[in-house]
């Protein structure tokens, strides 16, 4: 492996090899203690159907079922939110996982409205339009301002669902989907997490969904690997320490080098990563 490998994999927290139902341990008992630290009543999320939030979901809701067990109490919840831009092409897979969570509350807050307002200000105030990938971000920043507004409507944190082979390739949007107050995917790739989702009992349709982020109104549905340029079984293996060719090597840690600011919190002047 060569130095920058062994660096990211360590920065990651990536295993080789995972034991599912270890991990899902760990990661519900996490839940568990950092909603209890805070005070706080539970946990938001927002659903949209993808592997990833179904995973989330899905140990919030174990988590938060076993707390309130353990505490002889109701007060500990979760949200699970949907937040469509108007209508959802696979708003049947996100209804899907919902059925598999089973979170205590479900919501639904359509983004397209302020979306929308959003972008016609911007065009006002400019005179220019901002761009569909822009637009994409523009999405992904008020879902999750939709989620801390229900935060602090319902005392509650809200959850992320960033993970190793996410966080690598600097694939989210700063301060949209990448702003959280507890990331519990945080250390898994995407075949790890699917392992997980497997061994929970997920329905196959969730387990083996193609990827996508899903923003841009000229490519719907785009795939995750072709946005990328890279499969996740590359990045995996990359993560898991595995040779990979150097085409797809090279271009996942230039991915990782021009994103490294997304991984940091703003920068000041004392900071040194940046020098």
């Amino acid at each position: 492996m060569s130095k920058l490998q062994v660096e990211i994999i360590s920065q990651l927290k990536v295993k080789s090899e995972i034991d599912p139902q270890e991990e899902v341990k760990k990661r519900i008992d996490f839940l568990k203690s950092y909603v209890k630290k805070t005070g706080m009543k539970g946990y938001v999320l927002g659903v949209s159907g993808g592997q990833d939030s179904t995973l989330a979901g899905k140990l919030i809701q174990l988590a938060m079922e076993e707390l309130n067990e353990e505490e002889g109490t109701n007060e500990y919840t979760f949200y699970g939110v949907r937040l469509p831009y108007g209508i959802q092409r696979d708003e049947d897979d996100a209804q899907a996982a919902l059925e598999f969570i089973q979170p205590y509350h479900r919501l639904a807050v359509n983004i397209k409205p302020a979306v929308d307002a959003a972008y016609s200000q911007f065009e006002e105030a400019t005179g220019e339009n901002l761009n569909d990938f822009v637009k994409g971000n523009t999405k992904a920043r008020e879902r999750m301002k939709v989620q801390y507004d229900l935060g602090a409507h319902y005392n509650c944190l809200v959850v992320g669902t960033d993970h190793a082979a996410e966080a690598v390739t600097g694939f989210y949007t700063k301060y949209g989907d990448g702003a959280c107050d507890i990331a519990p995917l945080f250390g898994l790739n995407k075949r790890q997490g699917k392992m997980i989702l497997q061994y929970l009992n997920a329905p196959d349709s969730l387990t083996e969904k193609v990827p996508t982020a899903d923003l841009e109104d000229n490519k719907p549905l785009l795939p995750d690997e072709e946005a990328l340029g890279i499969t996740y079984s590359q990045i995996d293996n990359y993560l898991e320490g595995k040779e990979i060719s150097k085409d797809a090597k090279e271009n996942l840690e230039r991915k990782y080098l021009q994103t490294e600011h997304k991984r940091q919190l703003p920068v000041t002047l004392y900071d040194r990563w940046w020098q």
